[in-house]
This record gives structure tokens, sequence and C-alpha cells, in this order.
């Protein structure tokens, strides 16, 4: 059965859906998306997700055009009618179409689309040995307001990881323009500093993930010490231990950086307790 897409309040055929040439996400790059996880049909922290999709809606003038309880019942009839109890969920809203200007949209009619896809994840000895990653020349702006919005203006990401690709890794590492750490173009980063879990902080240019905060509050419940703030690039190798986050692949160790191993350059204990707790609360919550 060909795939289903959630579009305008409508299922149809992945070969049929189709958006406006003058759609603003398309011309502007003005939309917005959120990727979630599901777990034998229900998806992790909806509510986290949608909340975060809202609070950056408000500042694009998107937010009164749109009903979370609407959004929910989309992604849930998009996950029943393909059939897909373990899923990858992309939700993206748009700006719509409207006039070639760049003022913001005034007719409040958004183009909404949810597309469901079977779970793929990475092999199981990736989470065994972890990833290499590479710090890129891309640099997130602590300063643009883009920088805390899941915004589909994603071309940053893309080249950063492009360029991580190029240079023998598995995923980038992005600075902000001052230097400090900030995330990796798919997911947030925590490093373990003696003894002590720390990730960016969102002055620090990041999105503030949904699985990262699910980590800072299972950190605290672990009585592992957490801090958020600002991180300095050579953190990175005198790190013992380091990982990322984001709601698809939960928690993946990092050991390598810039060819360089961290700590042990294997998974430290920090780092699979957080795995084993998340992947717990996941499933318990997920029931």
């Amino acid at each position: 059965m060909e795939e289903l897409v959630y579009l305008n309040g409508v299922l149809v055929a992945r070969g049929e859906a189709r958006i406006s040439p003058f759609d603003r996400g398309i011309l502007y790059g003005y939309g917005l998306f959120e990727t979630m996880r599901s777990y034998g049909g229900r998806v992790f922290r909806l509510d986290r997700h949608l909340a975060r999709l809202m609070r950056s809606a408000e500042k694009l003038s998107l937010a009164a055009a749109l009903d979370p309880v609407e959004l929910e019942q989309a992604i849930y009839k998009t996950l029943e009618a393909n059939k897909l109890p373990d899923a990858r969920i992309r939700l993206t809203i748009s700006a719509g179409e409207g006039k070639r200007e760049l003022a913001p949209p005034t007719s409040g009619t958004l183009t909404i689309m949810v597309v469901a896809e079977k779970l793929v994840l990475p092999p199981p000895q990736a989470y065994e040995e972890g990833l290499r990653a590479a710090i890129v020349s891309a640099r997130r702006n602590s300063q643009s307001p883009l920088s805390r919005i899941k915004s589909i203006s994603y071309l940053n990401n893309l080249l950063a990881h492009s360029e991580a690709i190029a240079a023998g890794a598995d995923e980038a590492i992005l600075l902000n323009e001052r230097g400090f750490v900030a995330e990796c173009s798919t997911s947030n980063i925590f490093l373990v500093v003696e003894g002590r879990l720390l990730t960016p902080s969102e002055e620090s240019g990041i999105l503030p993930g949904v699985t990262r905060e699910v980590v800072v509050e299972l950190a605290h419940g672990l009585g592992i010490a957490a801090a958020v703030g600002e991180i300095p690039s050579a953190n990175l190798l005198s790190a013992e231990e380091a990982f990322l986050t984001n709601s698809v692949i939960e928690v993946m160790p990092i050991t390598e950086v810039d060819g360089k191993p961290i700590g042990l350059g294997k998974p430290g204990e920090v780092t699979k307790r957080l795995m084993a707790a998340y992947r717990e609360l996941a499933e318990r919550e997920t029931k």
C-alpha cells in the first residue's frame, strides 16, 4: 500500500500530495517542523513537541491559525492510516500561499502536513561503539531568533552535515559565532567533564530539544550532576564522555571528535545509564 500523507485535513497518497509553488514555505522557508517518534502507536512526549511548535509559531505569527488538539489528531490519524506502530513522524507547518512579499502572512490559511514513515534506526553497533564527529566550519548564530526555532530553513544544518561526512565523520558539531559548543546538525550534544554532565544553554544558539530536556530531567533523577551553560570547544577533547540526543535515535554515544578519541574511545558509564533510563521511560510512557 502506498504511503498516505496528511495534507490540509485530508489523507492522500504520497504520489498525489501537492502544495502550491507559491507557498511561502517554498519561496522563503517560512515555516516550522517537528520530528517525533512513536512507540507501539503512541508518540513519546507529543505534548512537549506541540508546545515547542506553538511557542515558535507565536514568533512567526502563525499560532492563531493552529490548534494543538487538531494537530495531535492529524498525527494519530496519519499513524493509523499507515498502520505504523513504530514510526518516524514529521509535522510540517508553512505559512501557505500568499503574496510575494516579505510581510508576515495575514490570510491565516496555512499548509499543514504530516508524514509517518517506518522507523529506521542506526545499527546496534553504532550504540555499542559510538559515532565519530567533526567540528565543522558552519556556525550557529546565538543572536539570531531562528536559533531557537525548528525552522524549515535547514540549509545551514545540511551543509554542516555534508562537511562532516566529507571529513569521514558521522555527525557534525557546530560552534557558535563566539567559538562555544552549540549543537550537532540534527541533535543536541552533551559532555561529561570531571564527572559532571554539561550541555550548551539556549543562549549558546541551540534549538532546545525535547529529548535534551528529558535527559536533563533523568540525570537529576539518577543523581548525576548536570549543568547548562556555555561550553568552550576545548572541552570536546578533554571530556570523559560525549553523546548526542534527538527524538528518533534517543541517546547516541560520540567516541571520537576530529579523529581523536573521547575519553577511552568507547561509550562511558554516564552515557550508558542515560541511554537505559531514556529507553525505559519512553517504553513506560507509551504503554
